[in-house]
């Protein structure tokens, strides 16, 4: 592994905060993401600061080996400085995605850099993606691109599945910055990669705006919007109880899309879980 100057000292600080946190419950607490400090509070240091703590030293040391796998040749082509504004970019992406994603969760809360480790390490697979990629402990490399490909697909289940203990939203919105980060500092050989830019923004750009128009996707199991309604039931007596079912289903669903899930009263709320364990 080449020596990585910002990288290096990226780890040292990221180590010295993540052992205070270690050390200190109250200073985990100060500095960690949390959705109701940030939006009621206006804590927006948190932002930034939960990427300097870690919940465990094996967390802390799996994200810096990725990082330090990846930032040396970044460091090469953007310049220490740039990168460094690079890298607190990636952060700030991932951190604006998870709160966006979990506003209405005002106890939701992480810690970690691999938001931003994310964004550095697709920057690298849109400017080197034949380069292959090995995991630690495991002795398998593939091409940076397939699991770049693989990485998209499975934040996205990770999101809509809203899986605990990872933070896919995190991971997500930082490797989108880093694609368009890296697509502004390196035009030419980002687009000489084109294919692999489309393959990474088509289906997250994609899903970010599905979620946007219709914020039932991420509330409903199995629900991926309107296209995937059922068929026109045939009128016979039993379905037309199902179809009027759907109908009410519809219209919540109409009424989340145009002002939000918080705006449904507690009733409408407890009758939407109840027609989607019914139809």
């Amino acid at each position: 592994m080449d020596s990585s100057v910002i990288g290096t000292a990226l780890l040292f600080l990221t180590g010295l905060f993540s052992y205070q946190g270690f050390r200190r419950s109250e200073y985990f607490e100060q500095y960690l993401f949390e959705v109701d400090k940030i939006l009621v509070d206006r804590q927006y240091y948190r932002l930034l600061s939960n990427a300097f703590l870690h919940g465990s030293w094996l967390h802390f040391g799996f994200n810096m080996i990725a990082l330090l796998s990846f930032s040396w040749s970044l460091e090469i082509l953007f310049g220490y400085g740039t990168f460094a504004i690079f890298y607190f970019g990636c952060l700030l992406g991932a951190s604006l995605l998870s709160l966006y994603i979990h506003r209405q969760h005002g106890d939701y809360r992480m810690v970690g850099a691999s938001g931003a480790i994310s964004g550095v390490i697709f920057a690298a697979v849109v400017l080197f993606p034949e380069q292959p990629i090995s995991f630690v402990l495991l002795p398998l490399e593939i091409p940076s691109w397939i699991m770049a490909i693989a990485f998209v697909a499975i934040s996205i289940l990770g999101i809509k599945k809203q899986a605990a203990y990872i933070a896919h939203e995190a991971h997500l919105g930082g490797a989108l910055t880093g694609v368009f980060l890296t697509l502004l500092l390196r035009p030419a050989e980002s687009l000489e990669n084109w294919w692999i830019v489309m393959a990474i923004l088509l289906p997250s750009l994609f899903f970010l705006l599905l979620i946007i128009r219709n914020p039932a996707v991420l509330l409903i199991e199995d629900y991926w919007g309107e296209w995937r309604r059922s068929r026109p039931a045939p009128r016979t007596a039993p379905r037309v109880v199902r179809r009027s079912r759907e109908e009410e289903l519809n219209q919540l669903l109409e009424k989340i899309k145009a002002v939000g899930v918080e705006r449904l009263s507690e009733a409408e709320k407890q009758r939407l879980e109840q027609l989607t364990k019914e139809i």
